[in-house]
């Protein structure tokens, strides 16, 4: 059974999706057994793609995109074995729609796995910013891959 991760913003149309493709990159790249999506909080841009910009600043970088917007349920906390959040916000929603102890523990920050973040752990919404602010928003993603991907290693030696 593959490992399933799932990150999680406001409208899943800007920081979540680049997360999410930038992992598909690497555990692609590394043959990991990994599923991996990702949602919003809300539901404004439930059937949308991607913000023009998500997909330029991954491109950009030499990542390929698909994308279709969903909002998150409270009943999809079963499905996955890590849930990341991209900010502090979306941190609590999350949690106040766990159901129990265990489907709380699965929700963590995204940037809690760059060393270098500090106590900043927001990856902040670039959609009212520019090119500039998206390609930052992908760098603080990159930043975290590395931990992320050592997590996922252990996860998967310890099923």
């Amino acid at each position: 059974m593959p490992y399933r991760v799932t990150f999680v913003c406001t409208g899943n149309i800007c920081r979540s999706p680049m997360a999410e493709w930038v992992l598909r990159h690497h555990v692609e790249e590394e043959r990991l057994d990994v599923d991996v999506d990702s949602s919003g909080t809300g539901n404004w841009h439930v059937g949308d793609e991607a913000d023009d910009r998500t997909i330029a600043a991954l491109e950009r970088a030499g990542y390929r995109s698909a994308h279709m917007a969903r909002q998150f349920e409270p009943g999809w906390f079963g499905r996955y074995d890590l849930i990341l959040a991209l900010d502090k916000g979306h941190l609590r929603a999350l949690q106040s729609m766990a159901p129990d102890a265990e489907a709380r523990g699965k929700v963590r920050l995204l940037r809690e796995f760059d060393p270098d973040a500090g106590g900043d752990l927001d990856v902040p919404d670039p959609y009212y910013g520019g090119r500039a602010d998206f390609d930052m928003v992908l760098e603080q993603v990159e930043a975290a891959m590395p931990g992320l991907l050592e997590e996922i290693r252990t996860a998967l030696k310890e099923n």
